[in-house]
C-alpha cells in the first residue's frame, strides 16, 4: 500500500541547489541545553554543515551534509566540555506548517550511536505541543524508525514503529523519508509504502492528540545518547556510541546527506 500522490501545492521546497545553505529557509542551531544524554556540541560550523555538488546523476544540484566531527576537548558556549561537534537546522523562525505531507530525500551513515533525524516540532512546551519524528535512526544500516510523541506518550514512551529494509539495500542509499499529517491520523512512508500510521484514537488511548498546532522542520546529527544506548547498550567508549564509530568520525566518515526537503498541501493519510 501506498501513501499516494501529494495533491495541493508545494509549500516549502529546498534542494539546496544554490551551493550554499539558503539562511533564510533554514537557522543553524548552538547547543543550549543538553537532551537525552547525547556526547556532541551543536555547533554553526561549515566544518559541520555545508552544502556539496550533487553526483550528477539523481541529486544533480546541491546536497546538504550534516557532518559529525571529533574535536576532543570542545567547549561549549557555557562551559560544558564534548568530543564531538555536529549540527541541528531547524525552520523555526522562517517556516511553520499545519498539515500535509512532509518528506525529504536522505542517505544516512551507518555506525553504532550516530542518531540522524528528520523530524517536525511545536513551538511550546514539549511534550504538550507534539513531535512528529519522520524519520530516525540509531546507526544501524537495516532499520529506521517513525514516531510521535505527546502528552502522556513522550521519550521512551513515544507511540513508535521500525521500518526494515529488504535484503540489497540499506540506509545508505537514497531513501524518501514521509509522514502524512491529517487533522486526526499521521501515516509514515518509507520511498512511497506506507510503514506505520497513528490516530487521535490512539493517542486519546494513552494521552491526548498533539497535532493540531503549528511545527517546524529539524534536521540533526546527534552522537550517543539515550535512543541509540536503549538499542546498543553500549557504554564505553561513550554511551551508546562503539569504538568503531569513534573511529568513523575520526576518519570524517559520519555524514548525512540530504538532497531535498519537501512540504506539500494536501493528501491525507491513507
Amino acid at each position: 500500500m501506498t501513501t499516494g500522490t501529494p495533491a495541493g501545492v508545494v509549500r516549502f521546497f529546498d534542494d539546496f541547489g544554490a551551493g550554499r545553505l539558503d539562511r533564510a529557509r533554514w537557522s543553524v542551531r548552538i547547543t543550549g541545553p543538553v537532551h537525552n544524554d547525547e556526547e556532541q556540541a551543536y555547533i554553526d560550523d561549515p566544518s559541520t554543515v555545508y552544502v556539496e555538488p550533487g553526483d550528477g546523476t539523481e541529486d544533480a544540484g546541491g546536497r546538504l551534509v550534516l557532518h559529525a566531527r571529533y574535536r576532543p576537548g570542545y567547549v561549549d558556549p557555557d562551559g560544558r566540555s564534548f568530543d564531538f561537534v555536529s549540527s541541528r537546522l531547524d525552520t523555526r523562525d522562517t517556516y511553520r506548517f499545519r498539515y500535509g505531507r512532509v518528506e525529504a530525500r536522505m542517505r544516512l551513515p551507518v555506525g553504532r550511536g550516530l542518531w540522524p533525524a528528520f523530524w517536525a516540532l511545536g513551538t511550546g512546551s514539549w511534550p504538550d505541543t507534539g513531535e512528529i519524528d519522520v524519520m530516525e535512526q540509531v546507526g544501524d544500516p537495516d532499520w529506521v524508525s517513525s514516531a510521535v510523541h505527546g502528552p502522556g506518550y513522550c521519550g521512551e514512551s513515544g507511540l513508535v514503529n521500525h521500518h526494515y529494509f529488504d535484503p540489497g539495500t540499506d540506509v545508505t542509499s537514497w531513501h524518501v523519508y514521509t509522514a502524512d499529517w491529517g487533522p486526526d491520523a499521521i501515516a509514515f512512508a518509507v520511498d512511497g509504502r506506507l510503514r506505520y500510521r497513528v490516530t487521535r484514537a490512539m493517542t486519546d488511548f494513552v494521552g491526548s492528540w498533539a497535532f493540531d498546532d503549528e511545527k517546524f522542520l529539524v534536521l540533526n546529527l546527534a552522537v550517543g545518547g539515550t535512543y541509540p544506548f536503549k538499542w546498543n547498550g553500549i557504554r564505553e567508549p561513550y554511551r551508546g556510541v562503539a569504538a568503531p564509530t569513534v573511529e568513523a568520525i575520526r576518519d570524517d566518515r559520519a555524514r548525512v546527506l540530504v538532497d531535498w526537503v519537501r512540504v506539500t498541501d494536501g493528501s491525507a493519510p491513507q
